[in-house]
């Protein structure tokens, strides 16, 4: 896998997403282009429905473009496979879901060693509790995610997604499940965690506070930038 540049982190050139729909064709992000500068923060912003969501999938892989591309660190995503694409997120790529996305079947410390098993680390456990311990949730290491609250659940994943020490990390609406006293605290630590750990940064969100914690803001209206 080529060596990452150290001054963008990530790139979209061109952007466009479009799918069939009753009436043919529907543009859901057309042209979109931007960069991010390693160790920068971006709030991704914008009316339901513009295409925010759409636009964290292509970045992150998850989704290909109709057109146009992505480069995450100089790493041309959509001239790999999806075998290639899966290979640059597991080792460079940290989420965090409105819906948490925690396993219901394993334990907090099981939910965040997993991408460390996956990955071939060694220490798994070890990193995985202490990693929960920076969220503060050394007392909930063995509960189940049905017995944690809102704000537990999203603290287990912001330690899912810190523990690989991801280059780059993708949130997408992460307080939009939890009260707004919750959600300050869980926006609090997320920032602090991307901090410490000089990560890249990239977030939808619909909260102007939030958003305004970011170096950078993008507006997306009707598929398309309408704000630097």
């Amino acid at each position: 896998m080529p060596e990452p540049s150290l001054s963008i982190a990530i790139e979209a050139r061109n952007l466009t997403k479009r799918v069939a729909d009753a009436t043919g064709e529907l543009a859901i992000l057309n042209g979109v282009d931007f960069t991010v500068h390693a160790g920068g923060t971006l709030a991704i912003v914008g009316a339901s429905g513009s295409g925010k969501s759409t636009l964290l999938g292509l970045l992150a892989g998850l989704d290909t473009p109709s057109e146009g591309t992505v480069l995450l660190g100089g790493i041309d995503l959509f001239a790999l496979d999806e075998d290639g694409r899966a290979a640059v997120r597991k080792s460079r790529l940290g989420f965090v879901f409105q819906s948490f996305q925690l396993l219901g079947h394993l334990t907090a410390l099981e939910n965040v060693m997993l991408p460390l098993e996956l990955r071939g680390d060694d220490g798994a456990r070890e990193k995985a509790q202490a990693m929960l311990a920076r969220v503060g949730l050394s007392s909930r290491l063995r509960h189940y995610p049905k017995y944690l609250s809102g704000g537990e659940q999203q603290r287990v994943a912001l330690a899912r997604a810190f523990v690989s020490e991801p280059s780059l990390l993708f949130a997408d609406e992460p307080t939009g499940s939890l009260d707004a006293a919750t959600g300050d605290a869980v926006i609090r630590l997320m920032f602090e965690l991307n901090q410490e750990r000089g990560s890249t940064l990239a977030l939808v969100t619909h909260d102007p506070a939030i958003a305004a914690l970011c170096k950078r803001t993008i507006t997306i209206a009707s598929g398309r930038v309408v704000s630097p």
